[in-house]
């Protein structure tokens, strides 16, 4: 009888992320300790594609231990300026990648935007990476930060990245040991840290982001787990919540659709960004400005995961009661109307039509702010 060989299907390269609330807890350090263990305790083969040390000796100190892959120099406006080389880490291919400051927006010239998208190219190898990244570059977090902060985060990575991550470790140290390692010169500069002390590594602003990175790492674990049972059979799926945005070209509605991604990451479910389209959308006869904005909403709405859709019709709450109707939807996110009371009263409004029409759903009214002056 012929031996039958049974071909195994390669496993999916291993994503591993360590957040924190914010710098200075050890989030690269534990990643580069972890590293050391198994390289040397478990034979396996890691090597780092990028860490940032910012002048800390005990991160210096586990660099030294571990194999290092040459940065790639680029030109920019007169200057070189290094890089992660990701050919340089697909061609050496090692078992597992370090690679640091994930949020991290690559140099012109590099082949992706985003740090994050490099990892996603490493992963596809079938390499398996390790990363590091503050609770606060999480693109649905953005809005939380601001209203604590008083600042933007510039750099962010979209939150369907984290469901891609097979581990999510949250390094946590206590606030008080926090600002005490940053007096002592170890997180930034001499010269930041009394700024630094009265703004972003403020105990209300730490706590807040503490709570943050608990949440995040809970929940992560939890769809993890309920997704376990599933597949398993332990369980009945139940049925699934549907999460809807209104979307809009006014300034502001990047805010909808984070709230909206954080309301369908809590629920572990999928989510739709709707916009109605009018006869007065046409970007030749309207207004341009409002159809560019459109145009970054919708890019926005998918990085972060969402199922973006265009409806035509003349009555927006007529196209929006269908669409929640057909699709089941179960919570919906508006923005907050920008027009006066009296034109309401004249001309009705379309959250007060929706509600009149849709009763089983959970409806969100969030304020349309301008952006902060990001710094």
């Amino acid at each position: 009888m012929p031996e039958i060989k049974i071909e195994k299907k390669p496993q999916q390269a291993k994503l591993r992320i360590y957040i924190g609330a914010a710098p200075g807890v050890g989030k690269t350090y534990h990643m580069l300790n972890d590293a050391y263990l198994m390289k040397h305790q478990m034979g396996i083969d890691v090597a780092i594609g990028l860490v940032e040390p910012h002048g800390r000796k005990e991160t210096e100190a586990r660099i030294r231990d571990l194999e290092v892959i040459p940065l790639r120099l680029i030109p920019y406006k007169g200057v070189t300026l290094k890089e992660m080389d990701l050919d340089a880490i697909l061609a050496r291919h090692p078992h597992t990648v370090i690679v640091d400051e994930l949020a991290h927006t690559n140099v012109p010239g590099c082949r992706n935007h985003k740090r994050y998208e490099d990892v996603l190219e490493i992963l596809d190898a079938g390499i398996n990476v390790m990363t590091a990244v503050n609770i606060q570059h999480l693109e649905t977090l953005n809005d939380a930060v601001a209203r604590s902060a008083n600042t933007v985060i510039r750099e962010t990575v979209p939150d369907s990245f984290f469901k891609r991550a097979d581990e999510v470790l949250n390094i946590d140290i206590p606030i008080d040991e926090l600002r005490t390692r940053l007096r002592q010169g170890k997180i930034y500069a001499q010269e930041k840290i009394e700024q630094s002390l009265a703004n972003f590594f403020r105990k209300g602003n730490l706590n807040m982001l503490r709570e943050l990175a608990l949440r995040t790492t809970a929940e992560q674990v939890g769809n993890r787990a309920a997704e376990y049972r599933r597949t398993q059979g332990l369980e009945q799926a139940p049925i699934p919540e549907k999460v809807m945005v209104c979307l809009s070209s006014r300034p502001g509605t990047e805010r909808l659709l984070r709230v909206g991604a954080r309301i369908a990451g809590r629920l572990a479910t999928n989510w739709y960004a709707v916009y109605v389209r009018q006869a007065d959308d046409d970007k030749d006869h309207g207004d341009p400005e409002a159809y560019h904005r459109l145009e970054d909403y919708v890019r926005m709405a998918r990085d972060l995961g969402a199922k973006v859709v265009m409806l035509n019709e003349r009555n927006v709450s007529d196209a929006l009661i269908r669409f929640a109707q057909q699709e089941s939807i179960s919570h919906v996110v508006f923005g907050q109307s920008a027009r006066s009371r009296w034109d309401v009263l004249l001309h009705g409004s379309v959250v007060n039509r929706f509600l009149s029409e849709i009763h089983d759903v959970t409806v969100q009214i969030v304020p349309m702010q301008k952006p902060l002056r990001k710094f």
